[in-house]
C-alpha cells in the first residue's frame, strides 16, 4: 500500500500545536511539598509558648520587682560563689578518682577490678543525699583519724570534728559521688581506643606506662572530655544538696532568705532558676565547642557552630527572597 500525503499532514500539525501549548522550561516553576501537619503543629506550639510568656509577664503572683530586687544581692552572689567553689573542686577530685578507679577495673589484679566495681556498684545506686548525710554525722563513728603503721602505732591524730568543715564535707561527697560516675566515662573512653592502637604500641617497644600515657589516653580523651564536661552540668544541679549540710550554697541562701521574708519565696526560686539556667548553659557552649574541637580527626569538615547556622539561615532566607520578587 502507497502511504498518502494528506493523512501525514494533520499529524504533523498537530506536534507542534501541543508543544506550542506547553509552557517554556525557563518559566515552569517547582513548588515545593505542602507540609500541612508541620505547619498545623508549628501554630499550636507557638501558641502555647505565647501563652506561656504572656502567662509570666502578667501573672503579679511572680513578682518581678521583687526578682529583680534579689538577683544581685550580695547573700545570692556569696551563696553562687560557694556552689562554684563547690563545683570545680568536686568535678576536678572527682575526674581524678575516676581515672584511678577505671583503671582499678581495667587492672588485671582481680582485688583491684572487685574493688573498682564495688565501689562503682554501692555509690552509684546510694543517693547522694544519703551520703552527704553519712559524711556529715561521721564524727560520730570516728572521732579521730591517725596516720602510722597499720594495726601499730599512730604517728598523728587528727580530730574529725574540727578537720570536717562543711565545705570539705559538701567537697568529700559530691567527689566520692562524681568519681563514681566518672569512672565508667573514662573506662568506656578506654575501652573505645582499637585494638590496633595497643598492638602499634606494643610493637614499638614501649613500657606499658609509656603506651597509656602516650598512645592510649590522648584518643581516649575524645571520648572522655566530651563525655564528662556533660557530667558536669549534673554535677552543678547537685551542688543543691549540699544545702543539707549547713552549707550555704546558691540554694542554700535561697532558702533561708526565704524564711526570713516568707512572700518572697517564688521570687528567689525564679533567682535560683535563673542563676543555673546561666551556670548549666555555659557549661553546655563549652561542651559544644569541647566536642567540635575533638571533632576534627574524626570528621572531614567540622559541624557549623550556631552563629554560623544563623548566618547560612538568613542568607538562604535572603536568596529565597530574592527568587520569589524575580518570579
Amino acid at each position: 500500500m502507497s502511504e498518502t500525503p494528506g493523512a501525514a499532514v494533520p499529524l504533523a500539525e498537530a506536534q507542534p500545536a501541543a508543544a506550542s501549548s506547553a509552557p517554556p522550561l525557563a518559566v515552569r516553576r517547582v513548588l515545593p511539598q505542602r507540609h500541612l501537619g508541620r505547619w498545623i503543629a508549628t501554630a499550636v506550639v507557638l501558641v502555647l509558648l505565647a501563652q506561656f510568656v504572656h502567662g509570666l509577664a502578667t501573672n503579679p503572683f511572680y513578682q518581678w520587682d521583687r526578682f529583680g530586687y534579689w538577683f544581685l544581692r550580695p547573700v545570692v552572689l556569696d551563696g553562687l560563689v560557694v556552689t562554684l567553689e563547690v563545683t570545680a573542686l568536686s568535678a576536678v577530685l572527682g575526674l581524678l578518682g575516676g581515672i584511678v578507679i577505671a583503671l582499678a577495673r581495667l587492672s588485671a589484679s582481680p582485688v583491684l577490678r572487685a574493688v573498682g566495681w564495688t565501689y562503682v556498684w554501692v555509690l552509684r545506686s546510694v543517693p547522694l543525699i544519703v551520703v552527704l548525710i553519712f559524711l556529715y554525722n561521721f564524727s560520730a563513728l570516728y572521732r579521730t583519724l591517725s596516720i602510722g603503721v597499720p594495726f601499730g602505732p599512730a604517728f598523728f591524730r587528727f580530730d574529725e570534728s574540727r578537720l570536717a568543715t562543711d565545705m570539705v564535707v559538701a567537697v568529700v561527697g559530691l567527689s566520692l559521688n562524681e568519681a563514681a560516675y566518672a569512672a565508667e566515662v573514662v573506662r568506656g573512653g578506654i575501652l573505645s581506643v582499637d585494638q590496633g592502637q595497643y598492638e602499634a604500641a606494643a610493637a614499638l617497644g614501649l613500657s606499658r606506662y609509656r603506651r597509656f600515657t602516650r598512645i592510649v589516653f590522648p584518643q581516649a580523651l575524645r571520648t572522655i572530655v566530651p563525655n564528662y564536661v556533660n557530667q558536669l552540668i549534673g554535677l552543678i544541679k547537685s551542688t543543691s544538696l549540699v544545702f543539707y549540710v549547713s552549707l550555704l550554697d546558691l540554694f542554700g541562701a535561697a532558702q533561708t532568705m526565704g524564711s526570713t521574708y516568707p512572700g518572697d519565696i517564688v521570687p528567689l526560686l525564679l533567682v535560683v532558676t535563673v542563676w543555673y539556667l546561666i551556670l548549666t548553659s555555659a557549661v553546655s557552649a563549652v561542651q559544644y565547642h569541647v566536642e567540635r574541637h575533638h571533632a576534627r580527626g574524626a570528621q572531614h569538615a567540622l559541624p557549623p557552630t550556631p552563629l554560623q547556622r544563623l548566618r547560612a539561615a538568613l542568607t538562604g532566607l535572603r536568596a529565597r527572597v530574592r527568587r520569589e520578587a524575580a518570579a
